[in-house]
């Protein structure tokens, strides 16, 4: 009877692992000539709170209306603006700007002045940054273009008699949605605060000072203002490159592979053992519990010791099989791959490496320092043959 149920058992056994080993070979392997197709180029972008601005600011204006000989005359006043915006690259970014004032004029052969506040919304491009990200960068050149609203008002002076919609009566309030470019200047102050200084030409319907008349139906306004930037929790851009993430798809491809095999050999030594059926009564023997192998590894990027959210992971597992095992002693090795950097460099570089995995595994999971012994191979020794696999952290039994 027993004899038929460890048969059972292990006809079942085999099943099991026949349909394991298919669905073992459906899995899906990158080729080494998939890696050549990706673009290894950091890709940068900005969260959802990260690197908003606000900025006021003062300086003149100079409004060109009613381009008539007698309007030759013109007039420079002041003007006064505050924004806010946010860049989400570091080459494109989006403001909300408003300025006003009053401005003066010559029209209809006398004087006149109004006030005004106008209101834009500005897409700006970081032209420096277009070549290369430097979040330090000291200066700047920012051109932007806008639309926006503007309202006019509070006009003194003759009554426009040129405005035929107005029948001649007097326009005391105009209503114009203006379009304008600009240019700014930006000179990083400290990682909070920039000096900026900026030039703007708004393009106006004929009626902005509140007369249509003239040789041309476009008013215009010259804007030149400077003030401060206030970067609210500094600027800075996260980044990612697709590369370094293509060292640690081959590690997995190569641990599936790895399975595969060990599924293998277990389906021809469980059809040995089918072999020699019927086989003596197996008495069952009580073993003491074993910890699990130390399997996980932790990767870098290039020049990096900086441990990544993925990684990180593979520490938190290696400091509970340590807590589930706490009589055990673990070596924490740190290599480098020997294509980049001098020897000398990448001993330290591994130091460094395997110390971050030392910190982390002491101050966050609270694992005994002499229970860990940190030790730095650099590039001398290559765990893989495949060089960018080496800049990796592996764990073993001291």
């Amino acid at each position: 009877m027993k004899k038929n149920i460890l048969f059972g058992f292990a006809a079942a056994g085999a099943m099991l692992l026949s349909a394991n080993e298919a669905k073992a070979q459906e899995a899906i392997v990158i080729e080494e000539a998939t890696f050549s197709e990706v673009e290894c180029a950091d890709h940068y972008y900005s969260g959802k709170k990260d690197n908003w601005f606000i900025q006021i600011g003062a300086g003149m204006e100079f409004p060109i209306v009613e381009h008539a000989p007698h309007a030759a005359k013109r007039h420079i006043t002041a003007a006064y603006g505050a924004g806010f915006g946010k860049w989400f690259t570091p080459y494109l970014g989006w403001r909300i700007s408003a300025q006003g004032g009053a401005y003066h004029f010559n029209a209809s052969g006398a004087y006149r002045k109004a006030k005004f506040v106008n209101a834009n919304l500005d897409l700006m491009w970081d032209m420096f940054n277009s070549f290369k990200v430097n979040d330090n960068r000291v200066f700047s050149i920012v051109p932007f273009v806008g639309v926006g609203g503007s309202y006019s008002w509070d006009f003194t002076g003759p009554y426009n008699a040129y405005a035929p919609e107005n029948h001649g009566r007097y326009k005391t309030k105009v209503w114009q949605i203006p379009v304008s470019v600009g240019m700014q200047f930006r000179f990083r102050l400290c990682e909070y605060v920039d000096f900026f200084a900026e030039g703007r030409y708004s393009f106006y319907g004929d009626q902005f000072d509140g007369i249509t008349y003239g040789t041309n139906s476009i008013d215009m306004n010259l804007t030149a203002m400077g003030g401060f930037t206030f970067n609210l929790g500094g600027k800075k851009f996260k980044s990612f490159n697709p590369c370094s993430y293509l060292g640690y798809i081959s590690q997995l491809n190569g641990q599936i592979n790895d399975l595969r095999g060990e599924l293998a050999n277990t389906g021809a030594r469980l059809a040995a053992a089918e072999a020699q059926l019927p086989c003596p009564e197996v008495v069952a023997v009580e073993c003491p519990e074993v910890g699990a192998p130390l399997m996980s590894t932790v990767r870098f990027t290039i020049n990096s010791a900086k441990i990544s959210s993925m990684e990180a992971v593979n520490v938190y597992n290696i400091a509970q099989w340590m807590k589930a095992n706490p009589d055990t002693k673990v070596v924490i090795k740190g290599y480098a791959d020997k294509d980049t950097g001098t020897a000398d460099y990448n001993l330290k570089l591994s130091e460094r490496r395997a110390q971050n995995v030392f910190n982390m595994l002491t101050k966050e999971y609270g694992i005994a320092a002499d229970r860990l012994t940190v030790k730095a191979e650099g590039s001398a020794s290559q765990v893989y043959d495949t060089n960018n696999w080496n800049r990796i952290v592996i764990f073993s039994q001291d």
